[in-house]
């Protein structure tokens, strides 16, 4: 059986939670986020803001959001990059 995700902190896993709440939470900051991505994986900054996560085979581009908190559209991303490399609402 492979292994499975790296176990997160509890301030990781709490951003988890946030970030698969049902309804979409308008309150998860862009530093925990950034926080929680170093943790599971590989973090690159690119031109612009922009981050280049890479966990196990996957990779995603976020940009910086305009605010201090992530939108509904950079939510949705973020959780299906997540979903993707092993990551739910039940591992928060």
């Amino acid at each position: 059986m492979p292994p499975g995700p790296p176990k997160l902190t509890a301030h990781h896993s709490d951003t988890l939670r946030q970030i698969f709440a049902h309804p979409l939470s308008h309150n998860v900051e862009w530093h925990a986020v950034v926080s929680l991505l170093h943790e599971i994986g590989q973090v690159d900054e690119r031109e612009e803001g922009r981050l280049a996560v890479t966990a196990g085979d996957r990779t995603v581009v976020l940009a910086r959001p305009r605010h201090r908190d992530l939108g509904a559209e950079e939510l949705v991303e973020l959780r299906h990059f997540l979903e993707s490399v092993g990551y739910g609402a039940a591992e928060g």
